[in-house]
């Protein structure tokens, strides 16, 4: 089970940033012994690929702290995040770590080779509209000024959650539950925004 939470862990964190755990990825398994990637990855750690995630993380950095910008952003995301989920969860759950050494998630998938890219997908879909949802709300809150802390904040989650994914795959669980829990908070405080605005609207006509 430790490879299927370095998946998830690794697609979790695409969710945030699409680069960071392909990046972290590749430099691990092209200049340390720390990563293996199987034979069908390793493309992740060719010299040009690492330059051009490198490149693309630079743009993300910035376009992601800019109010408005951000928006556009995370519509393009949309699509780039949950293909980066699919490929870090295929890559990170069938290599070999400092914490997997004969990596078993062909017997846990069923041999379907294409279920653990589908599982990446999904993760981070899902972290990824959860991320798209909160953004609006912090830069409305803040008149935009929260927009570059939160992008820090999430930037830094990424790192944090694709090592902790590679280095310590069950502390994943730990994130995985604080990120269910900070749904719930999320959608039941959306829902309690919307009843007092149809409130206050109610109020409004009334008058």
């Amino acid at each position: 089970m430790l490879e299927v939470l370095t998946g998830s862990g690794l697609a979790a964190s695409a969710g945030l940033n699409a680069y960071i755990p392909l990046l972290l990825m590749g430099l691990l398994a092209r200049y340390t012994d720390l990563m293996e990637l199987p034979s069908g990855w390793q493309w992740l750690g060719n010299g040009w690929v690492l330059l051009i995630l490198a490149v693309l993380l630079a743009v993300e950095m910035v376009a992601d702290k800019v109010p408005v910008v951000d928006h556009v952003n995370d519509v393009v995301q949309t699509v780039v995040r949950p293909t980066a989920g699919g490929l870090a969860f295929g890559a990170g759950s069938s290599s070999e770590t400092v914490t997997v050494s004969d990596p078993d998630t062909d017997t846990f998938f069923s041999s379907h080779q294409w279920v653990p890219v589908v599982v990446g997908v999904l993760l981070a879909l899902g972290v990824h509209l959860l991320k798209s949802a909160a953004r609006p709300v912090i830069n409305a809150t803040t008149a935009g000024f929260g927009a570059p802390v939160a992008s820090t904040a999430e930037d830094a989650t990424s790192a944090v959650m694709s090592v902790v994914a590679i280095l310590l795959p069950v502390l994943v669980l730990v994130f995985l539950v604080g990120f269910v829990a900070f749904l719930f908070w999320f959608l039941r405080r959306r829902r309690s925004r919307r009843r007092e605005r149809q409130a206050a609207r109610a109020a409004g006509f009334r008058v």
